[in-house]
């Protein structure tokens, strides 16, 4: 690793586009002439305080270690020209491609540039890998995917996930925030005119119900060869994106690829909170070999470095996690092997059976299921005791188990079923079920029953009609503990994860059609886990906080028998001491749902965003207030998605506006 230098920074500079438009950058670069290898991340978060906090964290570290960091805001994002359209858009994508063009143009820079990002910045750093610019030579991708469909926050297993509202929600919030008068002097207009031509997200992707190429677009999967840039590729088990890295170890052909998976939530390593570690080494070693060309190790590492959990009390805070760190030198491992278990009535039997049992569940099966992506909120977002969900649902229980059993990949389940309704859907969680009788949640997936095994046709089914599917679990790994048992609970709602169909569907499953298919480890010697170290000391962002962040989190059930989650998370406020503006945002959220009608399910969401800045005297004090609203509801033919503004320039409204859209709900 290189010796730390010091390093300057570059508050603000434009990179210009080949169209005239400029994207606002911030740069720490080392002392020194150079040229230098350049790391770019790219985002629409706003560079001058959305990720100010984090970027303080990592930039300047790489930056002492010889690399020019780039930070970019997205076209019509913190003080960007132009408007957002959309993300990993093909205006995103191009305008990303003029970006590394520009570096590896400078005469600081080598011409060789490595991309990092933790989700958005994830996405498109592999996205940017699959158009195979010239200068992007390596990709550090962290809680990304390779499927846009299967794998992010729209759907999953062709159900609709409720966080394609939320989500929307959250970004319809922070793409209403105002440039800084400090830099843009149209400020006013531009900040006005990017909300009013601000697309209806929800609605948009919503219309979208299954795998088509508006999803294929940026879909890295469509082609695996096409990436020819080394990619490290990092997730934790407690996050929702899962299921990338593991595969881009197994399939990606053009270039070395290598999977990481700890304990962490989304986030950075260095900043999980549930076991904090050296993100900066792993990046380090990454980017000097890729970047710089120095034998740093990275090409010797293990295809798969993951942190096998053992079970821990379930809790919905981020606390430490039970297990150990194991490697396979290879992956797909010789090591991990299909174990098929039948099911039986209750359980699993040792051959298919005759039989079947039914599944029907209240619409609020899923109230343990935590956040759909822990790391965003401030706590309390982590799966609980899964027993509540698990009576709610048809389960099968292995006897205790006489040894310990480990499971590292893709569980499947295979079933064949029919039911008494037109559109359906399935969830499988896999449990471990301890002796005192708490449930952990290994992990799960919904399946909507109405889809084909590509997701790209959806079709109605015929109630009494004999079907089969099987499908993958999200990736996973666990060591059940000798006396532990394994359960699989399978149920047709999983609120507010996912989105319920609008009636109650019962599955009659047909037991000798189906399995629960696990892909067992089974290692005699252990290699060398290389697991990353404890995380390191790291600088941090200067401000003076004005207000701690904080949150907190109710269920209740109301006297109609509704049940409702609300949660509030206020993100603090603080002053930049470099810039001297002032921030401070909180959001609250609802789900609502009556356990014996899930059309009654609602989802509501409110942000709320304050700037200021003061001036050299009280007339040239600066204030900026944006509240957002949002809320989602579906009847049995259609969806409703509404969303409404009111923005402040001081006291003073300066808009005000509401939209709302109607989506027919197809097979959903």
């Amino acid at each position: 690793m290189t010796a730390q230098t010091p390093i300057t920074v570059t508050e603000h500079l434009w990179i210009p586009l080949p169209d005239g438009r400029r994207l606002a950058a911030r740069m720490w670069m080392p002392a020194g002439e150079g040229p230098f290898p350049a790391i770019l991340e790219y985002l629409p978060y706003r560079k001058r305080d959305g990720t100010a906090p984090r970027d303080a964290t990592t930039h300047p570290v790489f930056a002492t270690h010889g690399y020019a960091c780039v930070r970019v805001d997205i076209t019509g994002s913190g003080d960007s020209d132009g408007r957002f359209d959309d993300e990993y858009s093909e205006q995103e994508l191009s305008d990303g491609e003029a970006v590394l063009d520009w570096i590896a143009a400078q005469g600081w820079s080598t011409g060789r540039v490595g991309m990092i990002g933790i989700s958005w910045g994830g996405f498109n750093g592999l996205q940017m890998a699959y158009r195979r610019p010239e200068a992007l030579k390596a990709v550090v991708s962290v809680a990304s995917t390779v499927d846009r469909y299967a794998d992010d926050i729209h759907f999953m297993g062709g159900c609709l996930l409720s966080d394609n509202k939320n989500w929307a929600s959250q970004m319809f919030a922070y793409m209403t925030r105002p440039l800084d008068p400090n830099l843009r002097s149209d400020w006013r207009a531009e900040w006005l005119g990017r909300i009013n031509d601000l697309p209806f997200m929800a609605a948009d992707w919503l219309r979208h119900p299954t795998r088509d190429a508006f999803w294929k677009h940026g879909s890295v999967c469509e082609d695996w060869a096409a990436i020819q840039a080394p990619v490290l590729a990092i997730t934790g088990w407690a996050d929702a994106y899962v299921n990338a890295p593991p595969a881009l170890a197994a399939k990606m052909t053009g270039a070395p690829a290598k999977a990481l998976m700890g304990p962490w939530e989304h986030r950075y390593a260095h900043i999980s909170q549930i076991e904090a570690a050296d993100f900066h080494g792993e990046v380090l070693r990454w980017f000097d070999q890729y970047l710089k060309g120095e034998e740093a190790g990275a090409a010797g590492l293990p295809d798969y470095r993951v942190f096998m959990q053992e079970f821990t009390e379930p809790s919905p805070k981020n606390l430490p996690q039970n297990g150990r760190w194991v490697a396979e030198a290879k992956w797909p491992s010789p090591h991990v092997s299909e174990v098929v278990w039948p099911l039986a009535e209750g359980g699993f039997a040792p051959d298919p059976r005759a039989g079947t049992a039914t599944v029907k569940s209240p619409a609020t099966v899923g109230q343990a299921g935590g956040y759909f992506c822990p790391g965003i909120r401030i706590d309390n977002e982590r799966p609980g005791d899964q027993t509540v969900d698990d009576r709610g649902s048809t389960c099968f229980d292995s006897t205790p188990l006489q040894a310990p059993m480990e499971i590292l990949g893709r569980p499947r389940v295979r079933l064949a079923f029919s039911v008494d309704k037109p559109v359906a859907q399935v969830v499988a969680r896999l449990c471990d079920v301890a002796p005192s009788g708490q449930s952990q949640r290994i992990t799960y997936r919904p399946r909507n029953l109405c889809h084909d095994d590509s997701h790209e046709v959806a079709t109605k089914l015929v109630p009494g009609r004999r079907y089969e599917v099987e499908f993958e679990l999200n990736e996973c790994a666990h060591r059940l503990l000798a006396g532990h048992q394994l359960r699989l609970a399978l149920s047709t709602s999983y609120w507010p994860i996912v989105w319920p169909a609008s009636e109650a569907a019962e599955i009659t499953l047909h037991l000798e059609g189906c399995a629960l298919i696990l892909p067992e480890r089974r290692v005699e010697v252990e290699i060398d886990a290389m697991a990353p170290s404890a995380a390191r000391d790291y600088p941090r962002y200067k401000a003076e906080v004005l207000e701690a962040p904080w949150g907190e989190a109710e269920t209740r059930i109301e006297a109609d028998g509704t049940h409702v989650l609300e949660s509030f998370d206020s993100y603090g406020a603080a002053q930049d001491l470099t810039h001297g503006q002032r921030v401070s945002s909180n959001v609250r959220m609802r789900y609502a749902i009556h356990p014996d009608d899930p059309a009654t399910a609602r989802f509501d969401c409110n942000w709320v965003f304050n700037f200021a800045r003061d001036g050299e005297g009280e007339e040239d004090d600066w204030g900026v207030r944006i509240e957002t609203d949002s809320w989602m509801t579906g009847d049995r033919e259609n969806f409703t998605l509404w969303r409404g503004i009111k923005a402040y320039e001081g006291d003073k409204v300066v808009l005000t506006r509401e939209w709302q859209e109607t989506v027919p709900r197809g097979c959903l």
